[in-house]
Order: structure tokens, then C-alpha cells, then sequence
């Protein structure tokens, strides 16, 4: 008996806020993030250093006005021959500004560095919480969403926030810190201007504020459609086939066109509010400037500012204004990351299963599977399962026979608990299944259903991923149980075949029984096959059921299937119709009978099959 692959305590995502999430994910990028600002903190004072340069060049320099400088600075110019050195070796002003500049540029490496390794370790860890979290969403949280939306909030949605978190919201840091550097200097050369300047920050912010308010709404809208378009590649990508077969070609691209067209219709509105905003904002802009240089230039013609001075303070009012100009892109991309937030928090928000492994001391020792007056429905509304009663001894083979519909693949699934029941009760070894944990029964209940899924990967690897370990030996008995093996050493390439994406360089008859193999070198107690040798011709199914009678031993084999042939050695053969069990016994016994499965067993026989299968029943006595 398989013990369970998760023995510790277990630890479910409960739903957070926005900070506790952003704490989470910036685990390990702190010091990146804090190294980020104080480099961008070091650029800014770098560059506010150089209007300084100018100004004194131009007011003390090159002209008769003496500029307050700080104490060491005037210190040094006195050390290496005060202002006379200077007027006659312009050089070493020169000399000073590329001495700021390349220290600033040692900064903007080191704040691009840090910026770089703090995005990609943020960005790793939402997409290792999210795929870590999806992999533990029960079946109906995955039956409610599309794979296609799924995987846009995981790629697109995730590289949003993380543009957004590492260099918008750091440049927010980079713009308080000049608008405060900025401000500081201009203040200090001239406090009427520099309070007028300060007039229109309020009225940028709040036009920014206004668009910000009216754009999120329409990136919200443009989001989900783009999840809806991803949706509609995935599903036509992943049904190429159908499509082909069946000329859907047309329909489909008149699905996609639609999800196409209204997808670049909300990003056309996005962009129009965004050129309206962008075009009233460079006339905010302009109109500051021209004001700044029109009262500079009158209050510098009546004497009360130098010529450096109203140079220095244009060059600080320029980077006043394009910084705060560019908090428009910001609060912009504020809006995309917030709706993608918000997408990416739904997910975390899902409520995971649940599996208490404290009650591993009351695992049974003997696997008898009983359900008793179970009823199930998916949506609530139209039920699936009614009352259905059942029971499987240990070591017993038994058939489940149904049309589509009939609810025989819903009995195997909350078997498995990928559903819960609320009616009813399922018991392992006469302990409720509720009580066992998920671990526990899956480890113990290996399942092949009629479309298996294959990786892609080598052969061997498909038929080793539930035992990695396995060795070569070992793989190659399952196959062989599994009437595979000789088809494998066929290829090129033996088990190191390539499979195709979900197995589709193999027939499908191959992809069923590498998926039996799987589960027979995983060697669980229980095993169950969900029409899944519907693929492959009746000898080959024979050959099959032979093979796994002398390899099961004491396991508890349940078999799904449309097809009588397949069931007729079964201990025990249930027949489903419209959810419920309407005869059981032995193919003996439900042939003696007037009823569902003699009319199938009828249809589907012909004479000659009939003396066939008799015969060889005889032979495997």
C-alpha cells in the first residue's frame, strides 16, 4: 500500500491582501528594491549638481557676480587658485561636470542592475506561487475558468505587474526624489518663482488623477478580452485536428475575427482617451514652461536673479516638469497593473483542496470500496448520479457499462475525490473516503482515462513520471504488460522517442496503453481504466486483460467501457443508465436476462463473434 507523497502538515493559501501579496512576492528582492532607490537617489543628486556648474561658470567665471557655493567647494577653488585659475583653465570645469557625469553613470548602472535583478526574482516568484497554486484548485475551480485565460493571467498578466512593481514604481521613487531635489534649488535661488512653479504640480497630479479614473475601467475590459482571445487560440490549437476533419475552419476564424475585433476595438478607445490626455497634458506642460522662462527673464532683466541663475533654474524647472509629465505614463500603467493584479490575486484567492493528513493512522489495511445512496451533480441544477450503491471487494475485477452520459466516468472521479460529494457516502477499507487523505488515495488509486495525457517527452519518461526512479528493466515489463513494447522498439529511436505535444506523433491506440503502462509501473492496489481500450483492436484488448490477470495479484481492478467485449471477465458488471445502477451481475447472468445489457451485448455481437469470444474464453480458463 502506497503511503502518501505529503506527510507534513498541510498548508493552504488563504485569500490576502494586496500587500500581504506583494510581500510575498518581493521575498528575496528587499535589498535589490532598496538598492534600486538609493541609486536612483545618488543619480538625481549627481544631476542636480550640474545646473550648479553652469551657473557658476556663467555668473562667477565668466562673468563679475559671486554665486554661493558650499564651504569645501569654495575651499577646493581656493586650493588649486580660486576663480582666476578658472577663468584661465576652463579645462577643469569641463573636467567636473565629466567627473559627475561618469559618477552618475556608475549610479544609473548600479540602479539598472539592481532594478533588473529585483524584477526577474519578483517576477519568479509569482509565477512559482501561481503555478504552485494551481496545481492544488480542486476540479471545479479549473472546470469554471479556460485554460486559455489561465494561461494569460500566469504570462502576460504577471510581466504587467512586474513591469509596473520594478520600473514604474521605482521611477516614482526617482521622481519624488528630483521634484524634492528640483524644488530645493530653485527655491533657494528664487522663492516667488519657484512657488508659481509649485502651483501647477496640484493641477497635473489632479488631471492625472481625472484620467487615471476614467482609463482602468477601459483596461479592465480590454484584459478579459484578451484572456478571451488567448482562450480561443488555445482551444483552436489544441483542436486542430477536429477542426480540420470536420472544415470548422471558417467558424473558427469567424470566432477568433469577433474576439479579435473587439479586443482591438477596447485598446483603439484606450489609446483615444490616452491621445486626449497626453495632448491636454503638453499644453499643461508648455504653458508652465513658457511661464517659468517669461517671468524668469523679466525678474532676471530687472536684476533680482543672474544669468546663471535663470539658466540653473530652467534646467531644474525641465526636470521638474518631465518627471512629473511622466507620472501620467505611470498612474497609466498603474491602471493595466492593477487590473492584472487583480486577475492574478483571483487565482490565489482560489481555495485549494484540502487534505488533512492528520488521520493517516486510520488508513485501512484491507481496500474494499463501497458507495452508499450517492447523488452528484456538477452545477446543481441537473444531477448526475442518483443513489448510487455499490461494492468492491479487494482483489476483484469488476465492469461499469453505460452509454454517454450515464454517469460511469463521475463514479471513478469522486472515487479519486476530484469532487466532493454532499449526498451519499464512499468508504476505502470501511473508512470514509472524506476521511482519507487526497494524497493517500491517489497514491493508492491509479487511473487510465480513454484520452490519456502524455508529456512532451521521451516514451520513457511518459511511462516513468509516476516512478522516476523505476528502472530500465522495470519500464520495459509494463510496456510489455501493456502490449506495447514491441510497437516501441519499432520506432527509431526505441524509448527515447520523442512524443509529441499531449502524444499526438503516436496513434491513439499507442497513447492508451503508454498511459496503461504508466500506471502499472506505478503499481497502485487499486487500478482503474475509463474506457481507456477503446482505441485498440479486440485481440489487442484480449492480450491486454490477460497480461494485467496474471500481473495484478491482490489488486482491485475497475474497467469502464461501452464495449461488452471488454467487460464479459469481469467478477462483477454494473450497468448505468442515466445515473443510476439499473442491473449488475456476472455476463452470465445479465445475458440470461431481458434487459439494457443484453440489447447491447446483442448489437454489438455478431454470431461469429459470439463463438469467437467463447473460444477464447475457454483458452484463458
Amino acid at each position: 500500500m502506497r503511503q502518501p507523497l505529503f506527510l507534513g502538515k498541510g498548508k493552504y493559501m488563504k485569500k490576502s491582501s494586496k500587500w500581504s501579496l506583494m510581500r510575498r512576492f518581493t521575498k528575496g528582492s528587499i535589498g535589490y528594491f532598496i538598492g534600486a532607490v538609493l541609486a536612483s537617489l545618488g543619480v538625481t543628486v549627481l544631476n542636480s549638481f550640474t545646473p550648479q556648474v553652469f551657473r557658476y561658470t556663467i555668473d562667477t567665471v565668466l562673468g563679475e557676480n559671486e554665486s554661493a557655493l558650499p564651504g569645501f567647494v569654495n575651499a577646493w577653488i581656493e586650493r588649486i587658485g580660486g576663480v582666476s585659475f578658472l577663468q584661465g583653465h576652463l579645462w577643469w570645469i569641463a573636467a567636473a561636470i565629466v567627473v559627475i557625469a561618469l559618477l552618475a553613470w556608475l549610479m544609473n548602472y548600479l540602479w539598472r542592475l539592481c532594478t533588473a535583478s529585483a524584477g526577474e526574482n519578483f517576477a519568479k516568484n509569482i509565477r512559482n506561487q501561481l503555478f504552485y497554486h494551481v496545481q492544488r484548485l480542486p476540479m471545479r475551480w479549473h472546470d469554471q475558468n479556460k485554460t486559455g485565460d489561465i494561461i494569460q493571467r500566469c504570462t502576460s498578466d504577471v510581466e504587467v505587474i512586474r513591469n509596473f512593481s520594478v520600473q514604474q514604481l521605482l521611477e516614482v521613487f526617482r521622481i519624488s526624489f528630483m521634484v524634492v531635489v528640483s524644488f530645493t534649488m530653485m527655491y533657494s535661488m528664487n522663492q516667488k518663482l519657484a512657488i508659481i512653479v509649485l502651483l501647477f504640480v496640484p493641477l497635473i497630479v489632479a488631471y492625472t488623477m481625472i484620467f487615471y479614473g476614467k482609463i482602468r475601467h477601459r483596461y479592465q475590459e480590454a484584459d478579459e478580452a484578451e484572456g478571451e482571445l488567448s482562450a480561443v487560440v488555445q482551444e483552436n490549437a489544441t483542436g486542430v485536428r477536429v477542426v480540420r476533419a470536420f472544415g470548422r475552419e471558417s467558424f473558427e476564424l469567424a470566432k477568433f475575427d469577433e474576439k479579435n475585433t473587439r479586443f482591438s476595438d477596447l485598446w483603439i478607445l484606450a489609446g483615444r482617451i490616452s491621445a486626449w490626455f497626453w495632448s491636454c497634458g503638453d499644453i499643461i506642460t508648455g504653458l508652465q514652461i513658457v511661464t517659468v522662462i517669461v517671468i524668469g527673464a523679466y525678474i532676471a532683466a530687472r536684476g533680482n536673479m543672474t544669468v546663471g541663475e535663470f539658466v540653473a533654474f530652467a534646467t531644474y524647472n525641465g526636470n521638474l516638469v518631465w518627471p512629473i509629465r511622466r507620472l501620467g505614463r505611470i498612474f497609466s500603467e498603474m491602471s493595466k497593473a492593477g487590473v492584472s493584479f487583480e486577475r492574478v490575486q483571483y487565482i490565489l484567492d482560489g481555495e485549494e483542496e484540502k487534505d488533512d493528513v492528520a488521520v493517516l493512522a486510520n488508513v485501512p489495511e484491507k481496500i474494499d470500496i463501497a458507495f452508499s445512496h450517492v447523488n452528484f451533480s456538477y452545477d446543481e441544477e441537473h444531477p448526475v448520479l442518483k443513489d448510487v450503491t455499490f461494492t468492491v471487494k479487494e482483489g476483484q475485477t469488476i465492469g461499469v457499462l453505460g452509454g454517454t452520459g450515464s454517469g460511469k466516468s463521475t463514479v471513478m472521479q469522486l472515487l479519486e475525490r476530484l469532487y466532493e460529494i454532499k449526498e451519499g457516502e464512499i468508504t476505502i477499507g470501511g473508512i470514509s473516503a472524506n476521511a482519507l487523505p487526497k494524497s493517500w488515495i491517489r497514491a493508492n488509486v491509479g487511473l487510465v482515462l480513454q484520452e490519456p495525457f502524455l508529456f512532451s517527452r521521451t516514451i520513457r519518461e511518459n511511462i516513468a513520471s509516476g516512478r522516476p526512479d523505476a528502472t530500465e528493466e522495470e519500464i520495459r515489463e509494463a510496456a510489455r504488460i501493456a502490449c506495447v513494447d514491441d510497437a516501441i522498439m519499432e520506432f527509431a529511436d526505441g524509448y527515447d522517442t520523442l512524443v509529441g505535444e499531449r502524444g499526438v506523433t503516436l496513434s491513439g491506440g499507442q497513447r492508451q496503453r503508454i498511459a496503461i503502462a504508466r500506471m502499472v509501473l506505478q503499481n497502485t492496489p487499486i487500478m482503474i481504466f475509463d474506457d481507456s481500450l477503446s482505441a485498440v483492436d479486440a485481440e489487442t484488448d484480449i492480450k491486454i486483460r490477460q497480461a494485467l490477470r496474471q500481473f495484478r495479484g491482490n489488486t482491485t481492478m475497475i474497467i469502464i467501457s461501452h464495449r461488452v467485449t471488454t467487460l464479459m471477465g469481469a467478477d462483477e458488471i454494473y450497468v448505468m443508465h442515466h445515473g443510476r445502477i439499473r442491473e449488475h451481475g456476472t455476463h452470465e447472468e445479465l445475458i440470461a436476462r431481458e434487459g439494457i445489457y443484453r440489447q447491447i451485448y446483442e448489437i454489438q455481437m455478431s454470431q461469429d463473434d459470439r463463438r469467437f469470444l467463447q473460444e477464447e474464453g475457454k483458452e484463458e480458463k
